[in-house]
């Protein structure tokens, strides 16, 4: 235990891996660690939207929306390969919101945030517009269609903590910190390897708990006299085939006052979610029931022309959501904000993080340094909106440049199949050549797993995004576990089994 940490991070979700990768870039001496895989828990299991939140403009959550909007265009920037915009087609539905609130919210959904690149908001006549067709006939014939932008949740995730180890943070997955003993200048925390059992220490001057849904139990292990702040809602998410040939996403009004999203989903399934539910209980075993799927069927079958049934759910998934407890009544009333408790009375100071949206991981990361500015050197607060501009590891490409990466792909290995060519520009941005190296054919890459994914990808993953398993990269590096057979799944597991056997 020689060296002493700056600050020590306990959470590898999209908080976590955005604060580290913040102070790293500030020269700042940074360890996180996460008790499973990297976005294990809430962060992978979200809606994969990069939103303001149309609705929380009916919860009065002015600040929330226009710092989420002001982002859109900032995340696309730095990471243009796994976020991109997408337009979203709001039906008006005459038994719900009046038609004047919808205008009026989007109205100030586009000048809010500073929208530069992103188109504005229009209205759609679905009567006659191809974009109506999906829809039941003749009960929704006018509508709104406004922006907003996807990102590959997971990915985002494993690419902050990438640049943070790239930076100088160390990253240590599979390790649970499992108590934090406080002292007058800094903290040691006990660790727990998850695979040998193994234990061990680290100290650092700052402890920053971003634990998400296990708040509460992190919390007690610090030892902190004031209880966690923490209301767990639990969201859940359907899988089908794809539902319609564009590529827009719905917005549907549910009778319950509730929203869904139906999304054009890895390029043939369609995505439809979300519930908003409160939950009790381990959050590690939250799963999407009968009831989730019966509810988001029910939602969007009440819009479009062909049902959806549970039949034609081909996954389905469910996150914890760990809101700040600001006492709301019902689920979805519960704000989306993130609150950031400081305690620096009677030693070392804790910050803990309750709430906060994929979309604002990146200014959390920046108040939760404001926060502790008194305790770090005077130098890191001058660097304070680095990553604002800053591209992720593969981002390094014009935000519209998409097109143009994947052509200059092709070109150069031009023996990839076109899928794959797309897939791996999409995930890898820039970085699809590292990974691709001096292949000069597909046997070049390696075992074939299925659905394109080779060893050198499987290489890569545990080598520079702290993959272990095979759901580490069949539904967190990537979603090819709608594609893979449960033989080619084993036999992926297999291999990942003997490569970290022989300590690869």
């Amino acid at each position: 235990m020689s060296e002493i940490y700056d600050i020590a991070i306990v959470g590898g979700g999209v908080n976590g891996c955005g604060i580290a990768r913040d102070a790293a870039g500030r020269g700042l001496k940074v360890f996180l660690c996460e008790q499973g895989d990297l976005a294990g828990g809430t962060s992978s299991n979200t809606s994969k939207l990069i939103h303001g939140g149309l609705r929380y403009l009916e919860y009065y959550e002015f600040r929330l929306v226009r710092e989420a909007l002001m982002e859109r265009e900032a995340l696309w920037a730095i990471a243009p390969h796994i976020i991109w915009p997408m337009r979203f087609v709001l039906p008006y539905n005459k038994g719900m919101r009046p038609a004047w609130m919808l205008r009026l919210g989007l109205f100030i959904y586009d000048h809010l945030g500073g929208r530069k690149l992103l188109p504005a908001t229009q209205t759609l006549d679905l009567a006659h517009d191809p974009l109506g067709r999906p829809l039941k006939a003749g009960a929704f014939t006018r509508g709104f269609e406004y922006s907003d932008c996807w990102v590959e949740d997971s990915r985002l995730v494993a690419l902050l903590a990438r640049d943070a180890a790239d930076r100088g943070a160390v990253v240590r997955t599979r390790t649970k910190a499992v108590k934090a003993l406080r002292g007058a200048d800094g903290w040691t925390l006990d660790l727990r390897d998850a695979r040998t059992g193994a234990t061990s220490q680290i100290a650092a001057k700052l402890l920053v708990g971003a634990a998400g849904p296990w708040a509460a139990e992190f919390v007690a292990a610090t030892g902190r006299n004031t209880p966690a702040k923490v209301r767990l809602v639990k969201g859940a998410h359907i899988v089908v085939k794809r539902l319609y040939d564009h590529d827009r996403c719905y917005f549907f009004q549910n009778a319950d006052g509730r929203i869904m999203f139906v999304i054009p989903y890895e390029r043939d399934f369609t995505l439809i979610g979300t519930t908003d539910d409160d939950y009790d209980g381990d959050p590690a075993a939250v799963a999407a029931t009968a009831d989730d799927v019966a509810y988001l069927c029910q939602g969007a079958s009440a819009y479009l022309e062909k049902p959806v049934t549970a039949a034609d759910v081909v996954w389905k998934f469910a996150g914890v959501r760990p809101l700040y407890d600001d006492g709301a009544s019902a689920a979805q009333a519960a704000t989306r904000d993130y609150v950031l408790d400081l305690d620096a009375e009677g030693g070392a100071p804790s910050l803990m993080i309750y709430g906060g949206k994929v979309t604002t991981h990146r200014p959390l990361a920046e108040h939760v340094l404001d926060k502790l500015a008194p305790y770090l050197p005077p130098d890191a607060q001058s660097k304070r909106g680095w990553t604002r501009t800053s591209a992720l590891p593969g981002g390094d490409f014009p935000v519209q440049g998409f097109e143009t990466l994947v052509a200059d792909i092709a070109r150069d290995f031009p023996w990839l199949d076109p899928v794959q060519t797309r897939r791996l520009a999409r995930a890898y941005g820039t970085k699809a050549r590292k990974l691709l190296g001096g292949a000069k054919s597909p046997v070049d890459l390696g075992q074939a797993f299925g659905a394109g994914l080779t060893k050198a990808e499987v290489d890569h993953l545990m080598d520079e995004e702290w993959a272990q398993e095979a759901r580490d990269v069949v539904w967190r590096r990537s979603k090819l576990g709608l594609r893979l057979s449960p033989d080619e799944m084993a036999a992926l597991d297999a291999y990942m089994a003997a490569r970290r056997g022989a300590g690869a």
